[in-house]
């Protein structure tokens, strides 16, 4: 399937003006109005809402408020199919290193990996990374950890089918991104962020273990399981209660310090 025009002339403006926008001035609101939106809406994609869709049903979200690690979030795009999630696509300004930069892939990566995503897209119209977000992100990743496909805007038109076919709201109705995430499943280092959380309690469950038969060497084997396991849940349900904003936020963590 060839490129639409839509993208040939998006793909030679952008190309006619890079230093321009390259820039520190052209700023990412500009990019995502005049290249961004643009560039998904020729996917498919009811960007603006013209339809008039409730909020509940619109395609695209922009700015969905999100809970990442205690704090409110909001990824520059959410991509929705009948209500559901699909995925995230944060836009940076051009002046941005979209390939080499770690700060911009660990932002998207921690937004879907919280969201549980399984791929999410990052890009500035001339760069397009893809990234599998069920690898779980470290700040001393690089920025190439977990990218599965990168692209400049000179190759969009040459590999418009390959884009079209994951990312394309028809490609989503057909189930072709479920295939695509599906085939990246198994790399190395990929996980669910449920179960990487039961290993997190794993490790707990070891610490406190070891540290409350330390100091209390009279406790029972069933007394020392018991000790255990109400303290997990006793800080499972403080932390919900800090994400739900029924307790002050960083109460529990203030306490390591008194």
């Amino acid at each position: 399937m060839p490129p639409p025009d839509a993208i040939l002339a998006l793909v030679e403006r952008f190309e006619r003006n890079r230093e321009a926008y390259r820039g520190g001035h052209y700023n990412e609101t500009q990019v995502r109005r005049e290249f961004i939106d643009p560039m998904f809406e020729a996917l498919g994609w009811d960007v603006a809402n013209k339809q008039g869709y409730a909020e509940a049903y619109k395609d695209v979200v922009h700015e969905e408020t999100l809970k990442v690690g205690g704090g409110t979030k909001a990824p520059d795009y959410g991509f929705r199919v009948g209500g559901k999630r699909m995925f995230f696509v944060e836009a940076k300004k051009p002046s941005i290193d979209i390939k080499d930069d770690v700060h911009p892939a660990y932002q998207l990566r921690r937004y879907a990996w919280s969201a549980k995503l399984p791929l999410s897209l990052l890009t500035d119209f001339e760069e397009l990374a893809v990234y599998d977000c069920r690898v779980q992100p470290n700040k001393s990743d690089k920025s190439s950890t977990a990218r599965v496909m990168y692209l400049t805007c000179t190759q969009y038109p040459e590999r418009w089918d390959e884009i079209a076919g994951v990312f394309s709201r028809d490609a989503v109705l057909k189930g072709s991104f479920d295939a695509y995430a599906q085939e990246k499943t198994g790399k190395r280092g990929t996980a669910e962020v449920d179960r990487a959380f039961l290993g997190e309690i794993e490790q707990w469950r070891d610490t406190l273990a070891r540290t409350i038969a330390l100091r209390n060497p009279t406790l029972s084997q069933r007394q020392l399981n018991y000790a255990v396991q109400v303290t997990i849940d006793r800080i499972i349900f403080l932390r919900i209660c800090e994400d739900r904003g029924i307790e002050t936020y960083g109460t529990l963590q203030g306490l390591i310090t008194k």
